[in-house]
């Protein structure tokens, strides 16, 4: 590979990481600010730090979640049972019990 190529190469790529860093920053602090979010979602992160659960995604029932990750915006919207991507809150340690839950949604 000629060397200017290289240089030119190696150059444009860390120039695009540069440019991409703030952007990425802000999108971390938008997903921790909750102040935008729908009072449901503010109600059950509260209820995981007070009753210590976690989010067991794929074992709920039709319309019977808590939230979800990206498929709708949130509790009792799970349109068929054991969607990948919804969640029901409980006590941490009892998600890997249950056949089919998982603490990452697939």
């Amino acid at each position: 590979m000629d060397n200017r190529l290289l240089a030119s190469t190696a150059l444009s790529a860390a120039m695009g990481l540069v440019l991409l860093m703030p952007a990425a920053a802000t999108n971390a602090q938008s997903m921790n600010d909750m102040s935008n979010a729908p009072p449901v979602v503010k109600e059950n992160m509260m209820k995981m730090k007070q009753q210590h659960l976690e989010k067991c995604y794929g074992i709920n029932a039709v319309a019977k979640n808590d939230c979800a990750e990206g498929v709708h915006s949130c509790a009792g919207q799970a349109t068929q049972a054991r969607e990948t991507k919804s969640f029901v809150l409980l006590p941490a340690g009892v998600c890997g019990k249950i056949a089919g839950g998982n603490l990452k949604p697939a």
